[in-house]
């Protein structure tokens, strides 16, 4: 393919966005026998077929999800360059394509992408969820500058990307005041027994999670297992059971799902990664985003650790001797 006919691809991505060439006719004011015709050029152009017909819709193939994007990508710029000619805007906005993995902390990830919002010349965000696999595939075909996950990038994958450490934060277990009251003065041995809701298996806080839990001799019951970490919050809001969370999103945390910190593990960590496709970060809004998250992510564990420092002498006082009657408590 030598040259691209924009005409046709206008036609194809009018298809894919209405569902059908039906309803493409009524917006592009063609004849359905045109509108084929033109697809079927593009497809000649491009080395096979963009869309396979089940009953009586069209589905996008792999080829025609690829072409899709960068339609997408295309006709996007091309209205800002026409609010630009126009006056409408001074500077056209940048473009950050960021990757999120399922796993990911929306809330999290928000932190993380907050700074390119909040540039001299911010970026315009497109944000793209899935697992990691399918995001690496993306990124290796420039459909992506960066994605954000919760695990590295590991050997064996046939995708030439590059891992940015960001940073890390340790866990905290959150549920619904009542509960956290409950528990909060024998945590963590309280969680054994406790309704637990955890990510799905196989993720790297649920493998952390499954080791501290072996290690501390607990047996918390699992009633739900989630990919999406917001689905997961949105559970433990209903009092279906504890769950854990970032603690440097605590504040956040709380605030939206009306939650209540009950303790704070310092022997899981939740770990964060910029994945990109070179070795040094070249685009601006993704040099800030690494830039603000390891500062933001240092500060908060030295707080903690500064904070741990500080009570522990009050915390030692406040211990029962084993001479006195009762049960050894922190207070």
């Amino acid at each position: 393919m030598r040259h691209l006919n924009y005409s046709h691809l206008l036609y194809f991505w009018t298809v894919a966005r209405e569902g059908s060439i039906a309803k493409a006719t009524e917006v592009l004011h063609l004849t359905p026998q045109t509108i084929s015709g033109q697809l079927k050029l593009l497809e000649e152009s491009v080395g096979g077929p963009l869309f396979n017909r089940v009953s009586r819709r069209l589905e996008l193939t792999d080829l025609g999800r690829l072409v899709l994007g960068y339609a997408e990508d295309i006709f996007s710029l091309g209205g800002e360059l026409a609010e630009v000619v126009r006056g409408k805007i001074d500077v056209a906005p940048s473009t950050l394509s960021v990757g999120i993995t399922d796993t990911l902390p929306k809330l999290t990830a928000y932190r993380m992408i907050e700074p390119a919002l909040n540039m001299d010349h911010p970026s315009r965000v497109i944000c793209r969820e899935g697992s990691l696999e399918a995001l690496l595939a993306d990124l290796a075909v420039h459909r992506l500058d960066v994605v954000l996950s919760d695990s590295p990038l590991l050997g064996g994958l046939n995708v030439r990307a590059y891992n940015h450490v960001l940073g890390e934060s340790l866990v905290a277990f959150f549920a619904p005041a009542p509960t956290a009251r409950r528990l909060t003065p024998r945590f963590p041995g309280s969680l054994d027994g406790e309704p637990i809701l955890l990510p799905v298996a196989g993720t790297p806080l649920r493998r952390s999670l499954d080791e501290w839990f072996e290690i501390q001799g607990i047996h918390p019951r699992v009633v739900g297992e989630f990919a999406d970490s917001a689905l997961l919050k949105a559970f433990g809001r209903a009092g279906v059971g504890v769950f854990p969370g970032s603690e440097v999103t605590k504040a956040e945390i709380c605030h939206m799902y009306n939650v209540v910190q009950i303790g704070v593990t310092t022997e899981v960590r939740e770990r964060y990664y910029a994945i990109s496709p070179e070795r040094r970060l070249k685009h601006p809004a993704v040099v800030k985003i690494s830039e603000q998250s390891q500062a933001h992510l240092e500060a908060a564990l030295r707080t903690r650790a500064t904070k741990a420092t500080r009570t522990s002498p009050r915390k030692a006082r406040n211990r029962k001797s084993p001479n006195q009657k009762g049960q050894t408590q922190l207070k």
